[in-house]
């Protein structure tokens, strides 16, 4: 329930140092979600009579575990990933968090069990199953954004972070669900629902919301249906999931992972970004994913190790570092009870604690919205024109008008019509929006650095999880997001 924006340094080895930073705001792994069966790799024999490998526990086991395991033979990827396979068979019906499985995920890891008998993996990801959010082109497998506009052929082509993933050795499990078109779309939408996935549930509690937008990234981690998964974010779409759903998302910084093949709402704040149980799987799944297009992939930055530079020489954790402690009491009093218990939590971990609120948000608040709706024009017209399907915009308008499976839990489209009129990102009066926009944004999280020599603000990410209800939509509490997402700086 808690994010971290650290300061605006984009480097890989900075980010980590936020993460596992994050431990102690976060705390101990969250327990297995309430109303998911137990998570063992173990499990029943395999079709055919196939050998039951040792068992591993999914819900803590991390990515060093794994490939210590992978690397002394008694585990397999074969093995990991058919464990996951059966999780998701058994327990998404309940959750609908997984949309569909890739068909050649054990394929994928028959080359990397290969690979780990010849010793030549590729790094820590090798092997090891992830789940994409269905807003993140695969070349095999369909990407809709959640909606049955883009249901019909896949892409031509991988997303740039796809293809990092696959160069990495990772196995790409399948696809999750997500609100449709990253909440894009409606002023009164449902987190988690879209009309190719219907509705994810929070693993925890069924009939409570997951958030989103990466709803089914966050959900089907807490009920362990992969190792990680991968979010995108336009402003509290990674963290805000997380947050409701107890596991790690991390925001990263504005283009420190390709927007390329990803489909948007604004090249000037979307990013995707790693999901995971814990910080460390996080941390080795950024490393993979970070760098713009062109640049080298999957282990560079690694160290001996395995993991990303600087990483084994953090020590102190948070001992003489400085907290802003961001409270928004708006979003309850169970809320800010939370804060004070953590604040008591970072101060026993010898942090000084110092209570801020970051400013400029009534403005920030303001201009939002409106540039959004300029670039998702842009933006999204580009990308259609991409894909079979409608085009442009008005004509992703028409046809959710003639398609009554787009209008199941929620009718509107509101976002999509007040777009379509917005100025064009030529328009002077959008240029001044966003030109205030991102000096107000980065002033509102440096200025707050600066005055109280701050290392890191910590705020809650998200009220607890509302009951889900299409008629009445989405809380329309509005998390602490903004600042980071509008500025392009991390936020975890």
């Amino acid at each position: 329930m808690l994010s971290a924006t650290p300061m605006r340094q984009r480097s890989v080895a900075t980010l980590v140092a936020a993460l596992i930073a994050g431990t102690l705001l976060a705390g101990a792994p969250a327990p297995r979600a309430a109303q998911a069966a137990p998570a063992d790799a173990g499990g029943p024999p395999l079709p055919g009579g196939g050998p039951r490998e040792p068992g591993v526990e999914l819900d803590t086991v991390t990515i060093p575990e794994l490939q210590a395991r992978m690397a002394d033979g008694s585990l397999t990827s074969s093995a990991l990933t058919s464990a996951y396979l059966r999780r998701i068979e058994a327990i998404n019906p309940k959750i609908k968090a997984v949309l569909r499985t890739d068909p050649t995920a054990l394929r994928q890891a028959g080359a990397s069990d290969a690979r780990h008998r010849r010793g030549g993996t590729r790094g820590p990801l090798d092997g090891i199953p992830v789940l994409l959010k269905d807003n993140v082109n695969t070349r095999d497998m369909p990407t809709t954004a959640g909606s049955s506009a883009l249901a019909g052929s896949p892409p031509d082509t991988d997303a740039a972070l796809v293809t990092r993933l696959r160069d990495a050795g990772a196995v790409i499990l399948g696809k999750t669900n997500l609100s449709e078109w990253a909440n894009f779309r409606a002023t009164r939408p449902t987190s988690g629902w879209s009309a190719v996935g219907g509705q994810t549930n929070n693993p925890y509690v069924l009939d409570r919301n997951p958030c989103g937008s990466s709803s089914g990234s966050a959900a089907a981690l807490a009920a362990s249906l992969a190792q990680v998964a991968i979010g995108t974010e336009t402003d509290g779409s990674i963290v805000c999931p997380a947050g409701m759903n107890g596991v790690v998302g991390l925001k990263p910084s504005l283009g420190l992972v390709s927007r390329a093949g990803v489909v948007p709402i604004s090249a000037e704040q979307d990013t995707a970004g790693p999901m995971a149980r814990n910080v460390i799987d996080t941390a080795l799944t950024l490393a993979v994913l970070s760098g713009g297009e062109g640049e080298a992939t999957h282990s560079a930055g690694l160290g001996s190790a395995g993991l990303p530079g600087g990483l084994t020489h953090l020590g102190g954790g948070l001992r003489g570092k400085r907290v802003g402690l961001w409270r928004l009491p708006s979003l309850g009093p169970d809320v800010d009870a939370l804060m004070t218990r953590t604040a008591e939590r970072l101060r026993d971990a010898g942090a000084e604690v110092v209570q801020v609120t970051p400013p400029y948000q009534e403005r920030l608040a303001q201009l939002e919205f409106p540039a959004l709706l300029s670039e998702f024009h842009r933006d999204i017209d580009a990308y259609l024109a991409t894909r079979d399907g409608p085009q442009n915009l008005a004509e992703l308008i028409e046809f959710n008008r003639t398609h009554p499976a787009e209008r199941t839990c929620f009718a509107g489209q509101e976002l999509f019509e007040q777009a379509l009129s917005a100025p064009h990102t030529t328009d002077t009066r959008y240029q001044v929006m966003r030109t205030e926009l991102k000096d107000l944004s980065r002033r509102s999280i440096d200025e707050t650095m600066a005055t109280h020599h701050l290392d890191v603000i910590a705020s809650p990410t998200n009220p607890p999880a509302w009951p889900t209800d299409c008629e009445r939509g989405d809380n329309d509490v509005i998390p602490s997001s903004t600042p980071a997402a509008v500025a392009g700086y991390p936020s975890l």
